[in-house]
């Protein structure tokens, strides 16, 4: 099993897509279906114990540091990663603090998931100024103090993202290239933000065009280098088709293989629904790993969709805090249908370098279920 450990649900940053537009949410509340605890401790209060002998139950446990910012609680994190031994370590940050915290604890960790959202223009008007220096020095830093794991670069999109532009600068920088990509769409999180953006004509001007150029992108570098990118939505629903496989859970293993684990010790689906009280599924002192409910997206309109099981219904929180309107989420089903389409038009060709022996079957292999989006 997967789980993130959330260490923090403060942040040392106010990124635009998450700080600004939760002070526009503000006034906006849950339904009255959603149970959520607002006094949930800031930082991890349970025995460091308890999470040792609860993640020794499961020989392939794996835990991933999330926050808020993880890094903002460095004494917590090192005393779990002194006494709990699981499978693999990983870490989502922002990479802002990553200089703060000793190369024997980072050189432990599998995978590095560092937010950042393409050039250093966009990236501070998303983040802050000065926020993409500072976490490319940390990055040459950790890589200088022998770092060898997964870098994984942690994209948010929105209206102001080209995307096309944006992944291929991250892959191709001069300065510090990632290993690997994945994107989230900033859509359907918050209750107030539709009406104020313009995310219909940019989803459709903009952003499926740009996924389509991807798209081709990856499969012209297998064509001319033999090499199998590792961006994550594309790959991941190339796998599936690849092999014949069919999903009715959630891509990122939420609820059924993915847990998190806030702060109290309580266990939920998803770490974005920390607090929601009535979507517990258990806790570290009295349940097992192994044995922790599950849960799907199997309502309406996901449980009607053609490509429900590629999909698997996009994100657990969003369909129970549906906070956009019902024709506003159809138009992210459209951007999700886009991408599956381009990637199942590209199956024969890509099958052709397979049967050629430019790639391998084995090059569309990746950890799942590591935090990195498949459905974006």
């Amino acid at each position: 099993m997967f789980f993130h450990v959330i260490l923090a649900t403060g942040c040392n940053l106010q990124c635009r897509y998450c700080f600004g537009e939760s002070l526009d949410d503000f006034d906006e509340d849950f339904s009255d279906t959603l149970e959520v605890d607002y006094s949930l401790s800031r930082k991890v209060t349970y025995d460091v114990g308890l999470l040792r002998d609860f993640c020794s139950k499961d020989p392939n446990c794996v835990l991933t540091f999330y926050g808020g910012e993880p890094l903002t609680q460095l004494e917590s994190l090192r005393q779990i990663m002194d006494n709990v031994v699981p499978k693999l370590y990983m870490l989502q940050t922002n990479g802002l603090l990553l200089d703060k915290l000793e190369p024997v604890y980072v050189n432990r960790f599998h995978t590095l998931l560092v937010s950042i959202d393409g050039e250093e223009y966009l990236t501070d008007f998303y983040r802050g100024k000065g926020v993409f220096r500072k976490v490319l020095e940390n990055l040459k830093l950790v890589k200088q103090n022998g770092f060898k794991g997964e870098l994984i670069a942690r994209v948010t999109v929105m209206e102001q993202t080209d995307i096309y532009k944006q992944i291929r600068f991250l892959l191709e920088n001069p300065e510090f290239s990632f290993s690997s990509i994945h994107w989230q769409l900033n859509a359907g999180f918050w209750g107030n933000d539709y009406p104020r953006r313009n995310f219909k004509k940019w989803s459709e001007t903009s952003y499926i065009p740009g996924v389509k150029a991807l798209v081709d992108f990856w499969v012209d570098t297998m064509e001319q280098k033999g090499q199998v990118l590792k961006l994550y939505p594309i790959l991941g629903i190339a796998y599936s088709l690849l092999h014949n496989e069919e999903v009715n859970f959630l891509r990122c293993g939420g609820g059924w293989i993915n847990y998190a684990i806030q702060t109290d010790g309580y266990i939920l689906a998803c770490p974005t629904m920390w607090g929601m009280s009535n979507h517990y599924l258990g806790h570290i002192t009295d349940s097992h790993p192994l044995k922790l409910g599950k849960v799907f997206v199997n309502q309406l309109p996901c449980s009607d969709c053609e490509i429900l099981n590629m999909c698997g219904g996009r994100c657990y929180y969003a369909n129970i805090t549906q906070r956009w309107s019902v024709n506003a989420y159809k138009e992210i089903c459209l951007t999700v249908k886009a991408l599956v389409d381009n990637v199942s038009m590209q199956l024969p060709r890509i099958k052709q370098l397979i049967s050629a022996g430019r790639i391998c079957l084995s090059d569309f292999d990746y950890i799942k279920y590591n935090g990195a989006e498949i459905i974006p």
